[in-house]
């Protein structure tokens, strides 16, 4: 009996580690591809960590090109698409857990509708309505699409939150006098910080990564974002690998320094919702 516990123990951490290798293998050659000499990256053939390295990659992507440019379009426009979403989330989730209205179940069904079409559909009709107001090269306007495609499902996962935090705690701070909204804000809220957690990291990385939008509504390198950056590292008749994959290293830090500092909170909020109270 011990021997099959031990082999069923052996047999799962073996899988966890096959993962884990799987995962972070790219990353791995995307550090290596970044640190390789030009002159190696095709005469060495397939190796796994190169004879000679090199971090003019990197010196070109910081002293030469506009990556830091992009880098900073891409903090503002992540950062500032997480907070909005999240905020107007963390209110209309709780609206949808707490009160009941007419047309509630209509509205819901309508969020859901929104997440059905594919985003290339959208992307014409989008632009028409941002170009008149000027916002079709500009922050702004990322973030402003960027915020109507992630609330719905950012909503949801907010309500699933509230849902798991029994209704008595609010109706006894509101029997001791007060107001729903103070309840909300210093009772319920702080509970929530694990849902708040999840959120924000679900919408910096939706918003940190998408091209298509900002592909299509950016048309110069000052408001371009870091995806959108990547492809200048693709000529016609050439790419610049080690450059490009110097890019993609340092556009890892902040996500990696963001998922940091709302750790804490990230386990505890990808699970609790799933349950309620």
């Amino acid at each position: 009996m011990h021997v099959r516990k031990f082999s069923l123990v052996a047999a799962h951490r073996l899988a966890i580690l096959c993962y884990v290798v799987f995962a972070l293998f790219p990353l791995y050659w995307l550090l290596k591809v970044a640190v390789t000499p030009n002159d190696l990256l095709y005469s060495e053939g397939v190796r796994m960590w190169p004879s000679r390295t090199t971090y003019e990659h990197f010196d070109f992507v910081l002293r030469h090109s506009a990556f830091p440019t992009f880098f900073r379009n891409s903090v503002i426009v992540a950062g500032s698409t997480a907070l909005v979403v999240t905020l107007i989330a963390s209110l209309s989730g709780y609206a949808l857990s707490r009160f009941s209205f007419r047309a509630k179940y209509w509205l819901i069904a309508l969020m859901l509708i929104t997440q059905m079409f594919p985003l290339v559909m959208l992307v014409a009709p989008i632009f028409k309505i941002l170009s008149p107001l000027g916002l079709t090269n500009s922050l702004t306007g990322l973030v402003i699409v960027y915020s109507a495609f992630n609330v719905p499902f950012a909503t949801f996962l907010m309500q699933s939150f509230f849902d798991g935090i029994p209704k008595d705690l609010e109706e006894a701070a509101m029997i001791d006098g007060a107001t729903q909204f103070k309840a909300f804000r210093q009772i319920i809220l702080p509970l929530t910080l694990p849902g708040i957690a999840a959120t924000l990291g679900f919408v910096f990385t939706a918003a940190w990564s998408e091209l298509l939008f900002a592909l299509m509504l950016i048309s110069g390198t000052d408001a371009a974002t870091f995806p959108v950056g990547l492809l200048t590292f693709v000529s016609k008749f050439s790419v610049d690998f080690g450059q490009m994959m110097a890019a993609g290293v340092l556009a890892l830090i902040p996500a990696c320094l963001f998922f940091l500092m709302i750790q804490r909170y990230l386990v505890q909020g990808l699970t609790a919702g799933a349950v309620k109270g």
